[in-house]
């Protein structure tokens, strides 16, 4: 077993990870009955994006010897109804200095991104917008040299 869920009441849960105990409380949305006043189970959905997406770029980079620590996302989750769910997660992923400056290397951390176990299990009816922010332009190898693009 991964984790228990107990409800609490007043639309709140308490989730435990059995390995480590760590806890995570949720609330119903302020749209949906509740206070608002945690993560919502949705928001646990959506923040796993950004999460797994940056996991999986760490563990690129520690393969690289890149340094991507300081990166960073920002997360929006929009909701549809009929059926309720998740119509969109839009993701901005924001980059240190000391992140890679050739393209090839960034592509390969985007790529990882985009390909993360969350990213993969999401609904395909729901948008993934993601952006990427790198803190410094990118270099091309050009004839064996490193040139700013434009």
């Amino acid at each position: 077993m991964t984790s228990k869920v107990s409800y609490t009441g007043n639309l709140r849960t308490e989730a435990i990870h059995l390995k480590s105990g760590s806890k995570i409380e949720t609330d119903a949305p302020v749209d949906n009955e509740g206070k608002g006043e945690r993560f919502s189970p949705t928001d646990l959905v959506a923040t796993a994006l950004g999460s797994c997406m940056i996991t999986i770029m760490g563990i690129v980079a520690n393969r690289h010897d890149w340094n991507i620590e300081g990166t960073s996302c920002e997360i929006e989750k929009v909701m549809a109804s009929q059926p309720r769910r998740i119509a969109a997660i839009n993701v901005e992923v924001f980059f240190p200095e000391t992140a890679p400056t050739r393209s090839k290397d960034r592509k390969t951390l985007e790529h990882a991104a985009l390909t993360c176990p969350v990213f993969e299990s999401l609904h395909p009816n729901t948008d993934k917008n993601i952006l990427f922010h790198w803190a410094t332009p990118d270099e091309v190898e050009s004839n064996g040299t490193l040139q700013a693009s434009l």
